[in-house]
């Protein structure tokens, strides 16, 4: 018998952005988190960027980690 979690999209999450001041642009930073983590780290929020993930795939700091969406995959 195998152990299994429930994993299900319950956390909103979007990209990080910062801002390029040479071109003005904002920059994805190739981190995706929750609002206050993005808030936090002082990056802005791409409401664009719009989704879930299950809560098990966060670091201690409200960012999404690879390993992590690994070791949970939501199936």
């Amino acid at each position: 018998m195998t152990d299994s979690i429930e994993i299900t999209n319950d956390t909103e999450v979007f990209d990080a952005m910062r801002f390029d001041a040479v071109t003005g642009d904002m920059i994805w930073t190739g981190r995706v988190g929750t609002r206050e983590a993005i808030r936090r780290e002082k990056l802005a929020v791409d409401p664009g960027s719009w989704n879930f993930c299950p809560h098990q795939w966060l670091d201690e700091r409200g960012f999404v980690d690879r390993e992590l969406s690994r070791k949970h995959p939501y199936i």
